[in-house]
């Protein structure tokens, strides 16, 4: 009963706590005295003081009590934590033996689709770029990125990032080469960046880690699209970068010594040369020159290190003499490869047959017999050195390019006034290699994946006699046993008796004839469709069906418009032709990179023209009705 009563004064007492307290919080704006403390008897203060200490000595052991092991806790009866841990590489490769998305893939499918899914830009260039921003008129250098970059004549406004202004005098253009320089490297510099890196990054897998850049020598430089691009390719950890990784990449870390820009326009590579400005270079050299000079010129012999390109430069130059002597100067400056990038496809396949023609020229020529390298092939996107197949010139219908996907920055969002985090970049490259073409490849290793192992371990398992099925295990015949594995053996043991090293270096070969997918696949529920140009020179439709095995049609599904696809087809491919001239309709692959029509295209009925036609077929038989009579009366 005491009890009782001491539990109704408590809570009395504590409904006086709890009024005071809200009395005090609504008058607190207008008094800004502390609350007067309370009047409390000395029993009550420590009846309060030790109902207190019991509730939180309550929820501490309610806490203990339900907490669980924690995460990575080791406990005494645990095993030796040296032992029983892995180590970050363990888990790694433990991680990759699990049936990831891309080992389902075989190595082969593997190595022709590395491609980057979005180019983000690394925060370095981001930071620089923005900078520069933060410093100009924001409407101004909307006004200018889209006075120079948006289209808006076709039936579809878009953004195209190709430079190609003309002013009336030379006054005017030097009045504005600041502010479209700014807007340059506002919309169209993240772009050309994203198209140069994916160029540069798929030519650094194909031809392996034997090729070293020291030296890179850019025609058309500009604000140095292609610096950023080749500086950040081109690291000196050479590990390959995920997307989600490119934003620590660093001018600093690049394994480049030298960098020559070439580029007439100043407006452009003063701005080049101001985004550099708080950049940490490391070892890396930069030069800017209006024209390349003979000095630049580099041997044979130290012609290996160096690459010499042109980005988004030949479709900008006027004339086709003009576009010449810049393929001959790239020729002539003794870099080993050389890369071309460009919106223009023609422009890009006229340039690649000057190539092809210079290096059979120095192979017919006996004063250039002492050379130590002479020739030149086509490493991509071309599987051949022949002629373009998509090539006509003046009426090009389809275009060999390709799409590069960019996540645009914020001050690309903020200066198009537009809330798409992407654009995609589409471009036609060619890249060329001095020396014979490497011969056709023999061999067909990594042609099996995780999908193929599973497909041939459900065959060894198939192949087994029924009557082996009533046997125990440990009474089973061993060669029954060996004869179960023949099959998964003889499909992998070409591919785990050779290294990794050896695989990537007989699969860089074997790519060299590799089909190129120029369009789009058409994936149907049974069989895939893929046009390819191929090392014949011409364009194939090759069909992929379900019956060929799970292998191959996993990865024709999983593939993509730009790879190279290393499956031969089941059935004999269909060559493909386009047009060669308007009216002209070819006998095979009238519909290339198209699909093919079913039928007559069905039209929907309307009832006004059902209309319109009752009653034009009334009108005639009313005017032959007409006819007829008046001819009887004449009668």
């Amino acid at each position: 009963m005491l009890r009782q009563g001491c539990h109704r004064t408590l809570a009395s007492v504590l409904r006086r706590q709890s009024d005071i307290g809200l009395r005090a919080s609504s008058s607190a704006t207008s008094v800004h005295q502390p609350n007067a403390p309370l009047d409390l008897d000395p029993a009550f203060q420590a009846l309060l003081r030790d109902v207190e200490i019991s509730l939180t000595n309550k929820v501490k052991h309610d806490a203990l009590e339900s907490s669980g092991p924690r995460e990575l806790e080791v406990f005494p009866h645990d095993p030796d934590t040296a032992v029983d841990y892995l180590t970050p590489a363990e888990l790694d490769a433990q991680d990759d033996g699990l049936g990831h998305r891309e080992r389902r893939k075989s190595p082969a499918a593997l190595f022709g689709s590395q491609r980057i899914g979005a180019v983000v830009l690394p925060f370095e260039m981001q930071s620089t770029i923005g900078r520069m921003v933060a410093g100009v008129d924001k409407p101004m250098l909307h006004q200018d990125a889209k006075r120079l970059f948006f289209d808006d004549s076709g039936p579809r406004a878009e953004w195209d990032a190709s430079y190609d202004v003309k002013y009336k005098s030379g006054k005017e253009a030097g009045k504005h080469s600041l502010r479209d320089a700014t807007a340059f490297a506002t919309v169209a510099l993240p772009s050309h960046y994203s198209a140069i890196y994916a160029v540069l990054d798929h030519v650094k897998q194909r031809l392996g880690p034997e090729w070293q850049v020291r030296r890179v020598i850019d025609w058309g430089a500009a604000t140095g699209s292609a610096l950023w691009a080749s500086g950040h390719v081109f690291q000196e950890q050479a590990s390959r970068r995920a997307p989600s990784d490119m934003g620590g990449i660093e001018l600093s870390q690049s394994s480049l010594r030298s960098y020559l820009g070439i580029d007439k326009r100043e407006g452009l590579v003063r701005i080049g040369k101001r985004l550099l400005r708080d950049v940490e270079m490391g070892g890396l050299e930069v030069a800017w020159q209006k024209s390349f000079h003979e000095d630049n010129v580099t041997t044979r012999e130290d012609g290996a290190s160096v690459l010499a390109m042109s980005a988004f430069l030949l479709s900008s130059i006027p004339t086709p003499l003009e576009r010449k002597a810049l393929v001959q100067e790239m020729w002539n400056s003794g870099a080993e490869v050389m890369v071309l990038i460009d919106h223009d496809f023609e422009a890009v396949a006229e340039a690649r047959d000057l190539f092809l023609r210079l290096g059979r020229k120095e192979l017919e020529d006996p004063s250039a017999a002492h050379l130590s390298i002479r020739g030149s092939h086509v490493v991509a996107p071309c599987p051949h050195d022949g002629a373009c197949p998509l090539y006509q010139p003046g009426a090009s219908r389809l275009v060999c390019s390709f799409s590069q996907r960019l996540q645009r920055p914020e001050f690309v969002r903020k200066t198009k006034h537009s809330g798409t985090g992407h654009e995609n970049m589409d471009y036609s490259y060619v890249v060329i290699r001095r020396g014979p073409r490497p011969t056709r490849a023999t061999t067909k290793v990594g042609r099996i994946g995780d999908v193929g192992r599973r497909e041939l371990a459900k065959q060894a398992d198939a192949s087994i006699p029924m009557a082996q099925l009533a046997l125990d295990g440990e009474h089973a015949d061993a060669s029954a046993v060996a004869h179960s594995d023949e099959p998964v053996v003889d499909a992998v043991e070409q591919d785990a008796a050779i290294t990794t090293s050896d695989i990537s270096a007989t699969l860089r070969h074997e790519a060299y004839s590799w089909p190129r997918l120029v369009f789009p696949p058409l994936k149907r529920s049974g069989h895939i469709i893929l046009d390819g140009c191929t090392a014949e020179g011409q364009i194939m439709r090759m069909t992929i069906p379900k019956s060929q095995g799970k292998q191959p049609f996993y990865d024709a599904r999983k593939s993509e418009w730009g790879d190279i696809f290393p499956h031969e087809p089941k059935n004999k491919p269909q060559v493909r032709q386009q047009t060669s001239r308007p009216g002209h309709t070819p006998t095979e692959g009238q519909d290339i990179g198209k699909r093919r029509r079913r039928g007559p295209k069905a039209t929907n009925a309307k009832y006004s023209e059902m209309s319109q036609d009752i009653k034009e077929r009334r009108q005639n038989q009313r005017r032959a009705h007409r006819l007829a009579e008046e001819r009887a009366d004449a009668l």
